[in-house]
């Protein structure tokens, strides 16, 4: 289940960017790891924080949220937010430079140097009928890549970024008082250790561009809610010519009218006749991709339910199908004719049945 971002940094809808900043910071002072090492549960509350302040930090991807909620900024994440730690360091490395002396978990070397590109996830809907079949699919999403025009260094042609003169390159300052030093993050440089003087004009000095990406995704048989399909080296663009990450798709799928799903078994619901109850039926019932003839026995009621063997879906292997459950309802009649109410009234004189007498169906 996701939380409701606003929730998570404990701020009201109609916060200003500088509330939900500060309350950020807040949250990512007191969960970060270098005071929490090896708590689990705090790790997973400061990529929570992270992955709301990457939503609702940003105007634009605050104002989907808002319209739409989740829906609105899951079309692709990186893995539950981020990929791991680092990222979110690399994201929202400033704000902790602050507090933890430019502990954005990487040093200026490590930033300036080949490195992996995000995970992405991709929520991909499909129906009943391409779980039975399984489908080929094309999605369309952005992904941050490396700028080709500066080859990700955010260096205009013919030119280099140059060291920090600040920092010297390190990335931090050093701060002394008395028996006391403290490191944090350059202002100048931001961490990176370089300052570039005459920035790429296609990525204005990110080294980074976002690009449209187009992809088929072959969706095999038998997927369900929450299946992932994992598409390596598909996801955003490795940092300084280092590998891109991996694509997720994670399969939504859409209900069926008439027909639920429970793991490999479908059930279905299917109206009859009380004289098809009484004596018996082939019925037709369509199914998700084919109808089926349901053999209805004689005395059936509301409530059972008929099998139908191996006519339910395939299992992601595909070494066995479910079964298809048609569960009965019986339809009775708000109104007779005069001859049907005769004939019942016979039937219900020969099995000794006391019936109400009187007025009938049509009030004689």
């Amino acid at each position: 289940m996701n939380s409701d971002f606003y929730q998570v940094l404990g701020v009201t809808r109609d916060a200003d960017q500088t509330a939900i900043k500060k309350a950020y910071r807040k949250m990512a002072m007191q969960f970060h790891p270098d005071k929490n090492p090896g708590d689990k549960q705090a790790e997973e509350k400061f990529k929570e924080a992270a992955r709301a302040y990457e939503v609702l930090g940003n105007p634009e991807k605050r104002a989907r949220y808002d319209r739409f909620g989740h829906a609105g900024v899951d079309g692709f994440q990186g893995g539950a937010g981020f990929s791991d730690i680092n990222d979110i360091f690399d994201a929202f490395g400033d704000i902790f430079g602050d507090f933890f002396g430019g502990g954005a978990g990487r040093s200026a070397r490590q930033r300036n140097s080949p490195r992996r590109g995000r995970d992405l996830r991709y929520f991909l809907e499909i129906d009943l009928k391409d779980v039975m079949l399984g489908a080929q699919r094309s999605i369309d999403f952005q992904a941050e890549m490396s700028c080709e025009t500066c080859e990700g260094t955010g260096a205009q042609a013919g030119s280099q970024p140059e060291p920090c003169r600040l920092c010297g390159g390190a990335g931090q300052v050093i701060r002394r008082q008395g028996f006391f030093s403290m490191a944090t993050t350059c202002h100048e440089c931001h961490g990176k250790g370089q300052i570039i003087a005459n920035p790429c004009p296609d990525c204005e000095g990110r080294g980074r561009v976002e690009k449209p990406r187009s992809l088929s995704i072959n969706v095999p048989p038998g997927v369900d809610n929450g299946t992932q399909l994992r598409l390596s080296g598909e996801g955003e663009g490795g940092y300084l010519n280092g590998p891109q990450g991996d694509l997720y798709v994670e399969i939504r799928v859409k209900d069926f009218p008439g027909i639920s799903r429970q793991e490999e078994h479908l059930i279905g619901h299917m109206e009859i006749s009380y004289l098809q109850a009484i004596l018996g039926a082939e019925v037709e019932f369509d199914s998700v991709v084919d109808t089926e003839t349901v053999k209805v026995p004689r005395g059936t009621s509301s409530g059972d339910q008929i099998k139908l063997a191996g006519k339910g879906l395939p299992t992601l292997r595909g070494n066995r199908r479910g079964d298809l459950f048609v569960e009965i309802a019986v339809k009775m009649p708000k109104k007779l004719s005069k001859k049907e109410e005769e004939l019942l009234r016979e039937i219900a004189a020969a099995k000794g049945e006391t019936v109400a007498e009187g007025k009938g169906f049509f009030g004689i």
